[in-house]
């Protein structure tokens, strides 16, 4: 039998690989916003950095009757300051030092879940999942 106490999160976790290097991106600030429905507006909930794994663990718990998540990854100042030498040999990018300066990822919660979603950064792509 389920305990009625018990409270059941929504969570959210994330973490960036730069694959042009092979390294995990470290000090990439990270933006978590919420909202309850598709045409809610969104409302800042919490915010990290990446550390040297370039993991951000400290994302608090989603409020309860969030519909959608987006964590938006600041990633000019990691390419523009921490990777300008490790990307020496990546073609030059006219005006900012990054062609994607920040990244958003959008996408739905179900109560209860645990969502996990890395970023797979280069400084001309990047792709996500939902990872475990």
């Amino acid at each position: 039998m389920t305990d009625p106490s018990a409270v059941s999160h929504t969570s959210v976790s994330t973490h960036i690989l730069d694959t042009s290097i092979g390294r995990p991106a470290e000090d990439v600030a990270v933006q978590l916003s919420v909202r309850a429905g598709g045409e809610a507006p969104w409302q800042d909930h919490g915010a990290g950095r990446t550390d040297a794994d370039g993991r951000c663990k400290d994302l608090p718990a989603l409020p309860e009757g969030t519909t959608h998540v987006r964590l938006t990854f600041t990633t000019e100042p990691y390419f523009t300051t921490q990777q300008a030498e490790a990307q020496q040999d990546a073609p030059r990018v006219r005006d900012s030092g990054a062609f994607f300066p920040e990244v958003a990822i959008v996408f739905a919660v179900t109560a209860g879940e645990h969502y996990h979603v890395p970023l797979l950064l280069n400084p001309f792509g990047y792709s996500v999942y939902r990872g475990s």
